[in-house]
C-alpha cells in the first residue's frame, strides 16, 4: 500500500491505514511484500489500535519494522541502506568497479541527489516521514488508550525520540548544515507535529533543531517514569533512555555545542548497562544485537530477513548474494594505513587477500585489495542484526567534544584513550594538542564507525570538503568520475522529491 504522494503521509485516511498496516505487521511473520502491500483488514481501525497501551505498542513495533523493511530498489534496506548510501558518498568506504550505490544505483556519484525524480532522493524523505507520520499519531491518541501510565509514558517516549531522529536525519539531507555562529534561517524540512498538519512549508534549520531538541527533553522526562521496553534481543531495538540521550548528544555535536555534546555523551556513559566489546566480540561480524556495546539497532529475526534487500546483502562479506559475491566493500587504504598493527580494527579489512589469509565461502566469490571483513552474516543467505548506536561513538563524541573546548584537551585525550586502549592493548594516552588531537580523534572516528553511516554527516557538518583524490586505491570508475566536492557547495543538499512537490503547493525546492 505505498503512498501515491509524500504529502499523503499527513493525510488522516491514509494515517489511518498506514497504522493499520503497522499493527498487521507485528501480528503475522512476514516479509517487506506484507507490509507494503497489505491494505486495512476491516479487523482493525484507528480507534481500536488506541483502545489500549498493548496495541498502541504494535504501533511503535510496525515503525522499528519498516527500519530494516527494504524500500523499492535491493540496496535500500530501510535504515541500514541510508547507512550505506551516505558512507559511499564519502571517500571511506568504496567498491572497485560501478555497482549498487554508485552512480546508475544510488548516489555515490553525487549526480542523481540533485534529481528530483530520482527514487534515491524520495526513499530516505519517505522512509522517514513515515516514521514521523505514525510516532505523530501514537502521540495524539495514546492520552486515550488503557492502560498503565508507565507504559503509556514508554510508548510517548519511544515516539518523540523517533521523531526527533527522523527529523535530524531530515533536516541533514535535506537542508543546509547548522552552522552555530549564524541565525540558520536557511530552509530545513516541513515539520507536521500532528496528523492534522498538511502541506506545510519547510521550517527554517533553526526551528526544526529547536524541535528536536524540545521532543528529546520531553522524551528524556517521560523515560525517567517509563516502564521497562520488552524483554529479551528485542529490547535494544526499542529507544531507550540511553538512545534518546545519545541522540541529543549526536544533535549537540552537530549544533557545534560542544559543551552539552560532552555532557550528554558522558550521561550515556556513565549510566552503565553497556561496556565496550571485547576484542574478540569486536571479530564477531557486527550482526548481533546482544553486543554489550550496542546501545540500539534492528532485531533481525530469522525468518523475517529479505535475501536481497538486507543491510548484510549489501555489506557483509560472506552473505550469498550476486553483489556480495562479485564487489567486496574496501576501505580507503590511506585510512587503513594510519591504524596501528596492534589495534583489533586492523584485522578486519585485508590489504593482499588470497586463499590463506581470506578464506571464503565458494570459489565463485572476488577478492580485491582492502577488502572488509567487519560484517558477516549471522544466519546465510544474509541475517544479521543493523547497529545504530553503539557505546564507542559517545566515547568518540566526549572526545571530540572535549578537544574542541577551549581547556578540556586532558579529558579529551582520556576519553579516547578509553576507548583506543580497548581496540589496541598497546596504545599510549595521547600528547598531541590543538588541531592535532583532533585529527587522531578524527582518525579514530573514521576507522570505527566505518560503514555505520557517518562520513558524508560528519564532512558537512564540519564543513569539510569531499576528497576522493588522496585515496590511493579508490577507482574513479567506480563512482563516475566524481573526486571532489568543495565545501559549501549546494550538492551537500538532496533536493526535495517531486512527488512531494506536487502534492505540497507551500513546499519549496532547494537551489
Amino acid at each position: 500500500m505505498l503512498l501515491s504522494n509524500i504529502s499523503h503521509l499527513f493525510n488522516k485516511q491514509i494515517m489511518k491505514k498506514i497504522l493499520i498496516a503497522a499493527v498487521f505487521l507485528t501480528l503475522v511473520a512476514g516479509c517487506k511484500k506484507e507490509y507494503f502491500d497489505v491494505g486495512p483488514t476491516g479487523s482493525a481501525d484507528e480507534s481500536a489500535i488506541f483502545t489500549t497501551t498493548s496495541n498502541a505498542s504494535n504501533v511503535i513495533s510496525g515503525i522499528y519494522r519498516y527500519l530494516y523493511s527494504r524500500y523499492s530498489a535491493q540496496n535500500q534496506p530501510g535504515q541500514g541502506g541510508i547507512m550505506l548510501m551516505f558512507d559511499f558518498m564519502g571517500e571511506d568506504l568504496h567498491q572497485a568497479v560501478a555497482s549498487w550505490y554508485t552512480p546508475g544505483n544510488g548516489t555515490g556519484g553525487w549526480v542523481n541527489h540533485r534529481n528530483d525524480n530520482y527514487l534515491y532522493v524520495e526513499y530516505p524523505f519517505r522512509l522517514y516521514y513515515r516514521c514521523i507520520g505514525n510516532a505523530n499519531t501514537l502521540l495524539d491518541n495514546i492520552d486515550k488508550a488503557t492502560g498503565s501510565d508507565n507504559e503509556k509514558n514508554r510508548l510517548r517516549a519511544e515516539a518523540l525520540t523517533m521523531r526527533a531522529w527522523a527529523y535530524f536525519n531530515l533536516v541533514q539531507i535535506y537542508g543546509k548544515r547548522y552552522n552555530a555562529g549564524s541565525q540558520n534561517t536557511q530552509l530545513g524540512v516541513s515539520m507536521p507535529l500532528k496528523p492534522s498538519d498538511v502541506k506545510l512549508p519547510r521550517s527554517t534549520v533553526e526551528e526544526v533543531y529547536t524541535q528536536i531538541n524540545k521532543d528529546l527533553v520531553a522524551a528524556i522526562s517521560a523515560f525517567g517514569s517509563a516502564a521497562a521496553p520488552p524483554a529479551g534481543p528485542q529490547r535494544k531495538s526499542h529507544l531507550t533512555l540511553a538512545a534518546a540521550i545519545a541522540i541529543r548528544a549526536r544533535v549537540a555535536l552537530t549544533m557545534q555545542d560542544y559543551v552539552n555534546a560532552a555532557v550528554y555523551a558522558k550521561q550515556v556513559i556513565d549510566l552503565g548497562g553497556h561496556v565496550l566489546m571485547t576484542n574478540t566480540a569486536y571479530q564477531s561480524g557486527f550482526n548481533d544485537i546482544s553486543n554489550t556495546e550496542w546501545i540500539w539497532g534492528a532485531y533481525v529475526q530469522e525468518d523475517q530477513g529479505d535475501t536481497f534487500g538486507s543491510y548484510f546483502a549489501q555489506i557483509s562479506w560472506d552473505g550469498n548474494t550476486t553483489y556480495i559475491r562479485g564487489v567486496p566493500k574496501r576501505i580507503n587504504s590511506a585510512l587503513y594505513d594510519q591504524i596501528s598493527s596492534t589495534d583489533v580494527r586492523k584485522k578486519m579489512w585485508e590489504p593482499s587477500p588470497n586463499t590463506t589469509n581470506f578464506p571464503l565461502p565458494a570459489t565463485s566469490y572476488t577478492r580485491s585489495p582492502y577488502m572488509s571483513r567487519k560484517f558477516r552474516t549471522r544466519t546465510l543467505p544474509t541475517i544479521g542484526d543493523v547497529p545504530y548506536i553503539r557505546l564507542a561513538e559517545m566515547y568518540l563524541i566526549l572526545a571530540e567534544a572535549y578537544a574542541r573546548t577551549p581547556g578540556k584537551e586532558a579529558e579529551a585525550r582520556q576519553a579516547l584513550y578509553t576507548l583506543a586502549v580497548n581496540r589496541d592493548p598497546s596504545y599510549t594516552l595521547s600528547t598531541n594538542s590543538g588541531q592535532a588531537l583532533i585529527d587522531e580523534i578524527m582518525t579514530q572516528r573514521r576507522v570505527e564507525l566505518w560503514a555505520e553511516g557517518f562520513r558524508w554527516f560528519d564532512l558537512k557538518r564540519l564543513n569539510l570538503p569531499l576528497d576522493r583524490t588522496v585515496v590511493p586505491n579508490y577507482v574513479p570508475a567506480s563512482s563516475g568520475g566524481l573526486m571532489q566536492v568543495p565545501a559549501g557547495s549546494n550538492l551537500w543538499e538532496f533536493v526535495i522529491p517531486i512527488s512531494e512537490l506536487q502534492a505540497n503547493p507551500n513546499s519549496t525546492q532547494n537551489p
